[in-house]
């Protein structure tokens, strides 16, 4: 399962990632207004980006992370969900769908263009009444403590300047014995998979970025943000320091995305 840490990787720490967008060095507080920028420009392509970027893939990877959240479906347990970096909806729209009627879910993005997308998708499929938006920092989340029975994010937590301070809140948010799942792209571990993935995502998809939404550069910086992102193992290791329990994780597709789990005990 643990992938192996291989220095020519360009793996950053958790720190480090404050300051690092995609290969670029920057400013402390910078970090945040460049990623928002490139939110903002792929917000209502939000799915074709991750399509790019996983070959369609990226729904099914969702589909195992709730099938692995496994939200009641009885009417009458109550069981709330927030999903950080979920501004569009797509996941918290899945957890919702698979869970009884008590099921709802809270997306909180720093991205006002991606919570607009996915208010008008909750709306078009009836859900207004179990998924709600809110605009907050993953670093600074605007909610009580122990408020939350699962915490979920997908694809998003690498955008996240100070991880450390998103896993910590994290931490805060969720109720005793709730869960923490986070959904994202992560080093391959499969020999020859590897050569193969970095010639696709840093030649094709700036490509087709560029010929889908006229400009390639966003699409450049969420390919180098995966290969600055850290290892499964070593982002394991900052969940444990975060103060969950029980963490693991699970690869998908030869490790080009993983899904972590931890508990708050």
């Amino acid at each position: 399962m643990a992938a192996s840490m291989d220095s020519d990787r360009g793996r950053t720490s958790g720190p480090e990632m404050a300051t690092s967008f995609g290969f670029r060095k920057v400013a402390s507080g910078e970090k945040q207004p460049l990623v928002n920028e490139v939110f903002h420009q792929v917000a209502d392509r939000y799915d074709l980006m991750n399509d790019l970027m996983s070959g369609g893939l990226h729904r099914l990877w969702k589909d195992a992370m709730v099938s692995s959240l496994a939200p009641p479906r009885a009417d009458r347990r109550a069981f709330r969900v927030l999903d950080v970096a979920g501004g569009t909806g797509d996941v918290a729209t899945r957890i919702v769908e698979r869970g009884g009627k008590a099921t709802s879910a809270v997306v909180c993005d720093i991205n006002g263009s991606m919570l607009e997308v996915g208010k008008a998708r909750a709306a078009k499929a009836g859900l207004g009444d179990r998924l709600s938006f809110v605009e907050g920092n993953a670093e600074d989340l605007p909610f009580p403590d122990r408020s939350f029975d699962a915490y979920t994010i997908a694809f998003g937590i690498r955008n996240v300047p100070r991880i450390d301070k998103a896993l910590s809140e994290a931490r805060r948010v969720l109720k005793r014995g709730g869960r923490f799942m986070c959904l994202e792209f992560s080093q391959v571990d499969v020999a020859g998979l590897d050569k193969v993935y970095d010639l696709f995502s840093f030649n094709a998809i700036p490509v087709m970025g560029r010929m889908v939404t006229g400009d390639g550069e966003p699409y450049r910086y969420l390919v180098e943000s995966i290969r600055k992102f850290p290892n499964q193992e070593r982002f394991a290791d900052m969940i444990r320091e975060a103060g969950f329990s029980r963490v693991s994780y699970r690869n998908y597709s030869g490790g080009i995305a993983c899904l972590h789990s931890g508990w708050a005990i």
